[in-house]
């Protein structure tokens, strides 16, 4: 990512009847400071010129607009040639404003105005000035106005390599009955031919897993599809069906050729537009009504957990924002990668903690456990996927529990062989080793790394396999307990 700097010149020029050779040592001394300004970065140039440049902008359309006071004087023309030399443009000549809110100067008297203070900037950055106007009310205590410039800076976006950019499907529109349906049809059509390519194929746990991963990604790409951002969780499937609707109706309006056809189209898209809008107020209304008597029905039974989760549903996400975190010697670490092997270093020390040096002695259990140590079952599998937690981000395979449980014969099915030839090799698949560590922040200065918690995004079906493990030794561990 390459760092941009603002570097901002402020200057006090000669007036038009000084001698030549100041105003030569002058414009020669800020050309030499000008030149050593890298021309990546953003080069602001202001302050009193005592140059008048005037309207009339031919010759030099690049630099200035055709919105300036007065006519151009010697030192204005010194002046534009300077800017004209070093890619600057003179900002208070390009917008449109009343003559008093161009006019930087006014005499004692009060009898003449001229602008002949200026704001100029990088021609790379013209886009990013906004207005640059006088504001007379200021208490300035001098005779010259306060010149005011407007900046949004719009630098180029620094794009994430879609490789490494998690992938999020839009799993509320399996809410819908008929898309579930499309869902788990979709699933066992690709689950046949999966299985007509095993027989074929050489079977080992990767060929296994890499088969049932692309599967599900694959039927989520195409029924589900990637969920937008701005998409509300509490819209219902069939509120985006209308929204498509409206979109197409708003496509015919702006293809239509003829005037009735167009006028036609019109009242379509109009009560397209008040359908989806009957539909997102119905929807929202829903949504909280819902929310609420969840949030009663967990104070009701004291379940404290469930409470706060829902009240922070009803009341929104409000992020703390990001900041620069501090090294061990409390400095503030500014780059990318720095800051990135500064949280592996945090992490790395937190969770690999050393032994303690008084390890407790505890003595060995007289007999084993009776664990049953048989190959997962069906009911098994389907009971553990029951079990997974809706509204959970998925791991590095990008595979939500809600894909799973959208038909259950399905990936029971799926899933199956791959555990029952991970329990014959004893083996997992690499990919299950892997997950997304995130930093959640918590109280306190949030530059410090201690002021955060980490949690760990895995893989679904394997949360599914430790699942069934789990509950095996549940049911032998808990009778001793």
């Amino acid at each position: 990512m390459k760092r941009i700097k603002m570097n901002v010149v402020q200057c006090y020029a000669p007036t038009n009847d000084s001698e030549e050779e100041d105003k030569d040592y002058f414009y020669n001394r800020l050309q030499k400071i000008l030149e050593i300004l890298p021309d990546k970065d953003i080069i602001i140039l202001m302050g009193d010129f005592n140059t008048k440049i005037g309207p009339d902008n031919t010759g030099y359309e690049q630099v200035m607009g055709t919105h300036a006071l007065g006519e151009m004087s010697e030192n204005g023309e010194r002046f534009v040639d300077l800017c004209a030399l070093n890619n600057l443009v003179i900002g208070g000549s390009i917008f449109p404003h009343k003559r008093i809110h161009k006019s930087t100067w006014v005499s004692p008297a009060g009898m003449t105005e001229n602008q002949i203070d200026h704001v100029c900037i990088s021609k790379k950055f013209r886009r990013s000035l906004q207005d640059v106007r006088v504001r007379r009310g200021a208490d300035a205590a001098s005779d010259h106005h306060l010149v005011v410039a407007r900046l949004k800076l719009k630098l180029k976006k620094n794009w994430i390599d879609a490789s490494d950019r998690r992938v999020k499907y839009n799993v509320s529109l399996l809410k819908d009955h008929k898309t579930k349906e499309d869902f788990g049809l979709t699933l066992k059509n690709k689950f046949s031919v999966l299985q007509d390519q095993s027989e074929e194929e050489e079977d080992s746990v990767l060929n296994r897993w890499q088969k049932v991963r692309e599967t599900l990604r694959s039927v989520c790409q195409e029924v589900l599809g990637i969920k937008k951002h701005q998409q509300k969780e509490w819209i219902t499937a069939e509120t985006l069906i209308k929204i498509e609707d409206r979109k197409k109706k708003k496509a015919a309006v702006n293809n239509s050729r003829t005037r009735a056809a167009k006028a036609k189209a019109q009242k379509e898209y109009a009560e397209a537009h008040r359908a989806v809008k009957r539909n997102i107020r119905k929807d929202k209304r829903e949504y909280v009504d819902e929310l609420a008597a969840e949030a009663e029905q967990a104070a009701y039974s004291g379940n404290m957990k469930q409470l706060y989760d829902t009240t922070k549903r009803l009341s929104g996400k409000f992020s703390k924002p990001e900041r620069p975190v501090k090294d061990k010697q409390g400095k503030s670490i500014t780059g990318i990668e720095q800051q990135m092997n500064r949280w592996a270093e945090h992490f790395e020390e937190l969770l690999n903690r050393p032994a303690p040096p008084n390890p407790p002695d505890i003595n060995p259990a007289n007999e084993d456990l009776p664990i049953n140590c048989d190959k997962p079952t069906r009911d098994e599998i389907r009971k553990a996927i029951t079990m997974m937690k809706n509204r959970k981000a998925a791991g590095p395979d990008d595979i939500p529990a809600e894909a799973l449980k959208a038909d259950l014969d399905a990936s029971v099915e799926m899933l199956y062989p791959l555990f029952e030839k991970i329990w014959e090799e004893e083996v997992i698949p690499v990919d299950w080793k892997e997950g997304y560590l995130i930093k959640i922040p918590k109280k306190g200065d949030l530059s410090n790394c201690a002021n955060y918690r980490g949690i760990t995004l895995l893989s679904v079906p394997r949360k599914v396999f430790n699942r069934v493990l789990l509950e095996r030794m549940k049911d032998a561990v808990d009778p001793q307990l």
